[in-house]
């Protein structure tokens, strides 16, 4: 398969993102999560034009959020962030991009080889 027709990978750290930014989402975590995930089914990847494969993990309350077209939810059985790396460790050559401020959570997952960007990537 030519790389070019290979889809970026992009995980998305649901509680960072949408711990982000001060909106109340503490109330609701699932709900929270669940408008984050239809953002991204709608949005994608804002600024990519290419091919993206959507993945968004969650933990906690947010547990229970399903999938849509566009975007796979993996609820994580114990920590997200151990469970982000997993998924990049996992992920093989392909290109990856992991949306998180977590610093060690960054730390990790560049030392995978995966790119890393902020939260406003996806909130904008």
């Amino acid at each position: 398969m030519d790389d070019d027709n290979i889809p970026l990978l992009v995980i998305v750290d649901a509680a960072n993102v949408v711990g982000s930014v001060p909106d109340g989402w503490w109330r609701d975590r699932r709900g929270a999560a669940e408008r984050l995930r239809d953002r991204l089914a709608a949005d994608g990847l804002p600024g990519h034009s290419g091919p993206v494969e959507v993945v968004l993990v969650v933990e906690g309350a947010a547990r229970g959020v399903e999938a849509v077209a566009g975007v796979r939810v993996e609820a994580a059985p114990g920590s997200g962030d151990d469970h982000i790396v997993d998924l990049v460790a996992r992920s093989g050559d392909r290109p990856r991009l992991v949306v998180t401020a977590d610093r060690e959570l960054r730390r990790r997952v560049a030392a995978l080889g995966a790119e890393v960007t902020g939260p406003r990537t996806v909130r904008s």
